[in-house]
């Protein structure tokens, strides 16, 4: 249909309502004292509907017909002030509410307008986003769902959203659902999830609660990003760097070892030839060997997997992780200050903590000159933030050139590196996937002036490993 043919089409309206009105007013006796009722209601259904310009056109012809055929004397144009009064003030009520009324309907359209926008931007997101009742049930399920976890959005709604969960958690939903209803929001929250096929995808969530416009929570919205193959990833960097930190530590596990080994050939050469003294060189021999056991157990605990946390002492696992530097710590004469009272614990993988605290310790000694200064600190603490959780914070600062401030803000990115020769990038990146992996965080602070340089790294990790994406 042309524009000017949709013009004409409502501007007829509005003059077909104006005639209405007017037959409606002259057959009902009820409303013969109160015709502008009956014209008012025309003009804003006219502005309405039809738009401003038919809405003052249904106040003209209102106002033609009223003085001609409503007001008397009928069939004349009356010109007294008081209808002329009456009148006027019916065409300012007629216009102002005409306007009123296309305002609304603006508004409205306008409303309507973005609702199917973003409906289109959910339904066409390539993230998964879904929504749900209070009790789980599916109620909304878009193209992103549909092709992250093979359901169809007819098979999908009307279903508990335990039907994308995993059967080994089932409490996940359910403690989600409690939170949800208390307000709360769930924001990076990683899980795994089972798609109609029965493959395991790992997302991130985010989860919000729907709210009516009395502010009750009616139900939750759900994001999902699919990062399966990003996690795969990362676990097989993870698996490379401690492979390479080993690797790069072979060299002082060497001379760690070979001292004792050497100690142990000249005691065993002296254990034969003075029989009297054998049992006490022999003793001296035994010592030597349970230290090479100690250093090769250190050195597994690198590479070793661990099933499930158990307690760790982190004044002991530093020590530890000091005996596999001592030789390179000796070498330069850098002074080491370890501050501890020996009871700091937490629930943890060891050998992952264990990395963490060798790839900070192996950068200060490789910041620093000869004759630098080591300093760590291991105290109970608690949380910097707002939840205030109680733990354990461990600081390494030393007396290093520092971290330029360029690359403040990269130093936790994997691959990057200011270690041209040696550097993989991925040692940083890997402690602190590891510490948020334990539920804690990782901070630090660098000076490279020339009076005064160094860099000093904060670590916190609470007593109960407990994951970050799952609080």
């Amino acid at each position: 249909m042309s524009e000017w043919r949709q013009t004409t089409l409502r501007y007829a309206g509005a003059l077909a309502l104006t005639v209405i009105a007017w037959l409606v007013w002259s057959k009902s006796p009820a409303l013969a004292e109160r015709p502008f009722i009956l014209f008012i209601a025309a003009v804003v259904m006219s502005a309405r509907f039809l738009g401003f310009g038919p809405g003052v056109l249904c106040t003209i012809s209102s106002v033609v017909i009223i003085d001609y055929f409503v007001l008397p004397p009928i069939h004349a144009f009356a010109h007294s002030p008081a209808e002329l009064v009456e009148l006027g003030i019916f065409v300012a009520v007629a216009v102002l509410t005409a306007s009123l009324a296309q305002q609304r309907s603006k508004a409205e359209m306008h409303a309507d307008q973005t609702r199917r926008h973003l409906a289109s931007i959910v339904e066409n997101s390539q993230d998964a986003i879904l929504s749900k009742d209070l009790d789980g049930v599916i109620t909304s399920w878009n193209q992103g769902a549909e092709r992250l976890y093979g359901y169809t959005a007819e098979e999908a709604i009307g279903q508990h959203v335990s039907l994308i969960a995993p059967r080994e958690r089932p409490d996940e939903i359910p403690r989600i659902m409690r939170k949800l209803r208390s307000g709360e929001r769930i924001q990076h929250y990683l899980t795994e999830r089972v798609r109609k096929d029965g493959t395991r995808l790992t997302v991130y969530l985010s989860i919000s609660p729907i709210m009516n416009h009395r502010g009750e929570i009616t139900g939750a919205s759900a994001i999902a990003q699919d990062v399966t193959a990003q996690r795969l990833a990362e676990e097989a960097l993870r698996k490379t760097e401690k492979l390479a930190t080993a690797g790069r530590m072979a060299a002082t596990i060497a001379h760690e070892i070979n001292n004792p080994l050497e100690a142990i050939g000249n005691l065993l050469y002296l254990a034969r030839h003075d029989k009297e003294k054998a049992d006490q060189y022999l003793e001296l021999a035994e010592k030597e060997v349970q230290r090479v056991a100690n250093i090769a157990q250190q050195t597994l605990g690198l590479v070793r997997e661990t099933a499930s946390a158990l307690p760790v002492n982190l004044d002991g696992l530093l020590k530890e992780v000091l005996d596999l530097y001592s030789k390179r710590i000796s070498v330069k004469k850098i002074e080491v200050e370890l501050l501890s009272d020996g009871r700091a614990e937490v629930r943890g993988l060891s050998g992952e903590l264990r990395q963490v605290f060798s790839n900070l310790i192996g950068n200060a000694i490789d910041a620093m000159p000869a004759a630098g200064r080591l300093r760590m600190r291991v105290e109970r603490s608690r949380e910097r933030s707002n939840a205030r959780r109680p733990g354990v914070r461990v600081t390494v600062a030393d007396t290093g050139s520092g971290i330029a401030p360029e690359h403040t803000q990269h130093i936790f990115e994997p691959f990057f590196t200011t270690k041209k020769d040696t550097g993989t990038g991925l040692g940083l990146w890997l402690s602190y996937s590891i510490v948020q992996k334990h539920g804690g965080s990782i901070r630090f602070r660098s000076r490279t002036m020339p009076e005064k340089s160094g860099t000093v790294f904060s670590v916190f990790l609470p007593e109960v490993m407990e994951s970050p994406s799952s609080a």
